[in-house]
């Protein structure tokens, strides 16, 4: 009896009598007596015993299904973000500022492997001179990663060019952020801690973090670090070469021109 709705469901009734239409469970009350709908029952159990790989191949075409339709909705919502992803005035921008490629970083100063996807950034840097690279703060991993977050946004209303010094101490600063350690930090890359100790309650900051925490849900990030590139959202850490091989397929496509 546990699969009594499952055999009265359209898939179990089309794969029997070949019917094309649905059928409500109500319905099959009405079309078959009790016994007629026994012996369906016999025969459909007798059928997955004998061949439980079609539930299987049934899950995965589900899954399959659901997957292809949740590509179509990242892409449309990608499609959608692309102007504030890519052209935020909140977001910080490395690189060539009007490179052909945008590389877009969801990261958080306290999570192993944007620290360790840090060398990969400065080597591509180093190598590709038209790749421009967004930084979205997203702190997920306590209120240390909002500390640092909020130092860093507040350093680049102090002085842009000392975002990247700031930021890459960060991502090579191991422990712990409290706001006394983040200070220090920032009194090391010559900015100064005690504005910046103003500015990170600021508005404006929490805004912009706001912000990219909704565009990370918009496009299913769930975790750092996660990365845009072209029409893809890369979840995960990403070494040189798979880097590299994104940005020259986003180039080919031409997608961020």
């Amino acid at each position: 009896m546990k699969l009594r709705t499952a055999l009265q469901g359209t898939v179990i009734l089309s794969m029997i009598f070949g019917l094309g239409h649905w059928i409500a469970p109500s319905q099959a009350q009405a079309l078959f007596t009790d016994p007629e709908r026994r012996a369906i029952e016999r025969m459909i159990r007798d059928y997955i015993m004998n061949n439980p790989e079609v539930i299987l191949e049934s899950v995965q075409r589900r899954n399959a299904r659901e997957q292809a339709a949740n590509r179509e909705k990242q892409h449309q919502t990608l499609t959608d973000l692309r102007p504030s992803l890519e052209r935020d005035s909140g977001s910080h921008v490395g690189g060539n500022p009007d490179g052909d490629v945008a590389v877009v970083e969801f990261f958080d100063y306290r999570c192993t492997y944007c620290k360790r996807f840090l060398p990969n950034l400065v080597e591509l840097l180093r190598r590709d001179t038209n790749v421009r690279i967004v930084f979205k703060e997203y702190p997920i991993l306590g209120p240390d990663s909002v500390t640092a977050s909020r130092a860093a946004l507040a350093a680049r209303m102090q002085n842009r060019d000392l975002y990247m010094p700031f930021h890459n101490a960060l991502m090579e600063s191991r422990g712990t952020f409290s706001e006394r350690r983040v200070l220090d930090i920032a009194n090391d890359v010559g900015l100064d801690p005690d504005r910046l100790k103003r500015d990170m309650s600021s508005p404006e900051i929490e805004a912009i973090i706001s912000r990219n925490h909704e565009q990370a849900e918009a496009l299913g990030i769930r975790g750092t670090p996660a990365f845009v590139i072209g029409d893809r959202v890369i979840p995960g850490y990403v070494n040189g070469e798979q880097l590299a091989a994104l940005i020259e397929e986003a180039r080919e496509n031409c997608l961020t021109c």
